[in-house]
């Protein structure tokens, strides 16, 4: 019989409550604790996701022997001093993106992971989405050729709260580390690492950035460009334009999928997909599978890449000038 793991959530708030529902389909996942700075707030969402147990502090959190991964949910500011509380008590992390603010904290939250001996991944959602497998598909193929420019964006309007994190700069605030980093994904994953970034940004009254575009060029010949904003509804996509076609990846905000290939002379074809859950669940899997087998690290989402990742969003941020101050 496959082990049960025991979850804890760490930070609940409204991607916390995704991610609980998403565990519910999971027969290898029991809802088990919730920790919180505020007792009533962890109490409120224990009893409304059905968690058995909750806490008024992380430490407690990090503390139960019984845990055995904690999902973090909180700000980007806060995920490099929470996870490495979490790897401190031996507990397996799934830390929701963007894993810190910046390439020194990732490094050092990776070092303490294999210090320790004890399983650490970014919670990247679209790795283990049925559109990106697809185009991973279509692409390895041959059908189209090779890549030569990709163009992909991320953009919607939130409500203004200066104190928000997607305002605030103390909380790693901007579109870059909130939206922004799926489009770099898309190109780091087609793509691979840049051997040149040029960036810039338009800065909102809060000191954040609230729109930037990046160019990333590789000596290879392909460019990609990457596009981030809160101050348009456009929605979210990546067009990948080959040889012998295109093909174009998106997404709606209610996470239905779609794929649209298009070979020069022939029709299009189109495949769309509705993932249970919102697709957070196959995260969550892919967790309890790494244990199962003893892993300290995703295939999938493993941490070269998030090193990668937060490597290529600071060369971004360098450029286009974003600074977290007291944390650059």
């Amino acid at each position: 019989m496959a082990k049960r793991y025991k979850w804890g959530i760490l930070a609940p708030g409204r991607i916390a409550a995704k991610f609980a529902n998403a565990l519910k389909v999971l027969d290898n996942a029991e809802l088990y604790a919730v920790g919180s700075r505020d007792t009533g707030r962890a109490k409120k969402f224990a009893e409304e996701h059905g968690f058995k147990k909750y806490y008024g502090s992380y430490e407690e959190l990090a503390g139960d022997p019984e845990v055995d991964v904690i999902y973090i949910a909180s700000p980007h500011s806060e995920h490099y001093s929470q996870t490495l509380l979490c790897l401190r008590n031996k507990k397996a992390v799934l830390c929701e993106k963007a894993f810190s603010l910046n390439s020194r904290e990732t490094d050092e939250m990776i070092a303490e992971a294999r210090r320790r001996d004890v399983f650490l991944m970014e919670a990247l959602w679209p790795p283990f989405q049925p559109f990106y497998i697809k185009a991973h598909e279509i692409i390895k193929s041959g059908i189209l050729g090779k890549i030569v420019n990709m163009h992909a964006w991320f953009l919607f309007i939130p409500p203004f709260y200066p104190a928000d994190r997607k305002f605030n700069i103390s909380l790693g605030g901007g579109s870059l580390l909130d939206i922004g980093i799926y489009p770099v994904i898309d190109a780091l994953t087609f793509l691979g690492i840049p051997d040149e970034v040029k960036a810039s940004a338009f800065f909102g009254e809060t000191g954040s950035e609230e729109s930037i575009n990046a160019i990333l060029k590789y000596n290879s010949g392909n460019l990609a460009t990457i596009y981030s904003s809160f101050l348009t509804n456009n929605g979210i996509g990546c067009d990948l334009l080959c040889e012998k076609g295109n093909l174009t990846v998106s997404r709606g905000r209610d996470m239905n999928q779609r794929v649209i290939l298009e070979l020069h002379g022939k029709d299009k074809e189109t495949f769309t997909f509705t993932p249970p859950a919102l697709g957070y669940h196959w995260e969550a899997e892919e967790v309890m599978n790494c244990l199962d087998r003893q892993l300290k690290e995703s295939p999938v989402v493993p941490l070269s890449f998030s090193a990668g990742l937060m490597k290529t969003l600071d060369r971004i941020r360098e450029s286009a000038g974003i600074v977290f101050p007291g944390r650059d």
